[in-house]
């Protein structure tokens, strides 16, 4: 059983990076959901669409949506897959990833000016050493 500081302090933190998560989102100007898609395909390399719908925890049919959506716009494209001939793999395709990119840069200048405006040099130094325990907890 965890001591009950360290109970509140996991609260706390909870909480603080969920806040903090879905403000950073909002600067995305695609729908998220899609943003999730672009991003799991980068880091997972090309996946059926079943795969993908088991890593987002949606259903099947609503991927198929997205990934229909998301190649319509080309940010996505689809191949066989090469040793089922029955599946098909989908992928980034460059337009996708230079799209991703431009959300990501987009949440990390928000962030950036966010911490610049809210916190003294002290306080950003204070967070930077706790990003480094945020990871070490993170590996545990």
């Amino acid at each position: 059983m965890p001591l009950p500081e360290s109970a509140a302090i996991a609260a706390e933190l909870r909480t603080a990076m969920g806040k903090l998560t879905r403000r950073v989102k909002r600067e995305d100007q695609m729908p998220q959901g899609q943003v999730a898609v672009l991003g799991e395909l980068d880091r997972n390399g090309a996946m059926t669409t079943s795969e993908l719908a088991a890593a987002q925890r949606v259903r099947p049919q609503s991927m198929a949506r997205a990934v229909g959506l998301l190649m319509e716009q080309g940010l996505i494209t689809r191949r066989a897959h090469p040793t089922d001939g029955r599946k098909s793999l989908v992928e980034l395709s460059s337009a996708g990833r230079v799209l991703l990119e431009e959300e990501r840069e987009r949440r990390a200048d928000w962030l950036a000016r966010a911490i610049e405006a809210e916190l003294t040099e002290e306080e950003r130094e204070l967070l930077a050493r706790g990003i480094r325990l945020v990871e070490r907890v993170a590996s545990h």
